[in-house]
Parts: structure tokens; C-alpha cells; sequence
């Protein structure tokens, strides 16, 4: 089998080492079938898209609604690299899993609307599949109604131009959507199980995404949920994918 390629761009190395296993554990993948690529670390190389199954992108601390002025040298070039795979990408068709910064890149790259009316703090949500997520292959399995965890600044607030909704929340019109019939993105986290929450509630306490003297109620909440369905996702792309 081909590997599939999973982009991250989480500073923390507990974060993302932490989220790039649960990438791989979630889709069922073997070592060696993901091919991990830290692009805030390292600049993304030439790729080959043939020689993978699919690209898979983490969530990340940047935002693409900020201030251009605003971003660092670092998310610059993580964006304009970003940029110019995804021209390959949704030329082809190729298979591509955006999670959370998936919105904002896919959804900015195809002309949807980024901004912060939507954003969530860090928390479990009530996931509802619209009619065409029901039917989506890649939520086959799922319930139509089912928990995922969030934490978000931005979000979609109008969707790309042939863009299908999958998913809602009541705080977030647009949790999930494909473009033509290979391209997605989630605006909550299938990977996100709560051992990883955790860890991201301790790194980001002070990023915004909820108030940092609120910590133990947030830990507390998150405890309480019920996140189970939301990995489903991950392997069914690798089913649907693999090659």
C-alpha cells in the first residue's frame, strides 16, 4: 500500500507527537503506512502525490483569517506552501482529510469565508450530519447525531462555491464539508480522543481558547463527554483510500 501523508504544525512536541499517533491509530494505519511531516519544523519538500494514498492535515495554532500583517514568518511560508499543494491537490481531486486548520486552508483556498463568528472554545459539541452527510462515504457508520471535541478561533461562515455541508453544530453553521468527490474538511477534530484533549488544554491554556483561569472547569467538562464516533472518519478514508 501506498502511505498516506499527514502535515502537522504544532510547536509542542508532546502535542503533536500525540496527535500524529492518533492519526495513525484511529485510520488503522501500520507504521510506515503515514508518512509524517512536521511543516512548521522543517519546509514541505518537492512531493510526488503518486507515491501516496491520500494527504491528511493536523489542526494547528495559526489562523487564516488573521491580519496578514499579524502572522508570523513561520506561518507565512506554512500557508503559502500549504497554498500551492492544495492547487495540486484539488486539480487532481486528490484525496484530502483537513481537520480543524482544514477548514481554514481548503475552505480559503476555494474561495469560502474564514472568519471568527463561529469560533468554539475548547469542548464536546453535538455533531448533526445534514442529509448529503448521511449519504457521505466517508461518514458511513456514524451516527447522525454524535459528540466530537472542538477548539477553534475561526470557522467557515459561507461555504466554498460547490462546496457540499456534511455537518453542523449549534455554535458552528459548518463542521464538516467535501468539495468535488474527494476533498474534506472538519471543523472538529476526529483524531481528538481525551487523553490528547488534555494535553492541549495544558499547552494552549493561555492561546485564548477559553479563559485560562476556567482550566479545571474545561478539564472537567471534557471528562464528562461522550466522544466515541468521530475517529470512524480516519478509517474510513484509509478504506476508501488505500491503494
Amino acid at each position: 500500500m501506498k502511505p498516506f501523508l499527514f502535515l502537522s504544525s504544532r510547536s509542542e512536541d508532546v502535542v503533536a507527537h500525540n496527535e500524529a499517533a492518533a492519526f495513525a491509530r484511529l485510520s488503522g494505519l501500520e507504521p510506515g503506512e503515514l508518512r509524517w511531516h512536521r511543516i512548521d519544523q522543517e519546509p514541505l519538500p518537492a512531493l510526488n502525490l503518486d507515491e501516496f494514498s491520500g494527504v491528511l492535515l493536523g489542526g494547528s495554532p495559526f489562523n487564516s483569517s488573521d491580519p496578514e500583517q499579524q502572522k508570523s514568518a513561520v506561518q507565512l511560508r506554512v500557508e503559502k506552501e500549504l497554498m500551492q499543494l492544495l492547487d495540486e491537490v484539488v486539480d487532481r481531486d486528490f484525496p484530502f482529510l483537513g481537520a480543524c486548520y482544514g477548514v481554514g486552508t481548503l475552505g480559503k483556498h476555494q474561495g469560502g469565508v474564514i472568519d471568527r463568528q463561529f469560533g468554539e472554545p475548547i469542548s464536546a459539541v453535538q455533531i448533526s450530519l445534514s442529509d448529503d452527510g448521511v449519504n457521505d462515504p466517508l461518514l458511513a457508520g456514524l451516527a447522525t447525531r454524535f459528540e466530537a471535541f472542538v477548539g477553534h478561533k475561526e470557522a467557515c461562515s459561507t461555504l466554498p462555491p460547490g462546496a457540499l455541508l456534511l455537518a453542523s453544530s449549534p455554535s458552528c453553521p459548518v463542521q464538516m464539508f467535501r468539495l468535488r468527490e474527494n476533498l474534506y474538511a472538519t471543523q472538529f477534530h476526529p483524531e481528538l480522543e481525551l487523553e490528547g484533549l488534555m494535553l492541549r488544554i495544558e499547552a494552549y491554556q493561555h492561546h485564548g481558547y477559553f479563559p485560562a483561569d476556567q482550566v479545571e472547569a474545561v478539564r472537567t467538562a471534557a471528562r464528562e463527554s461522550k466522544v466515541s464516533e468521530p475517529g470512524k472518519i480516519l478509517r474510513n478514508f484509509v478504506l476508501r483510500y488505500a491503494r
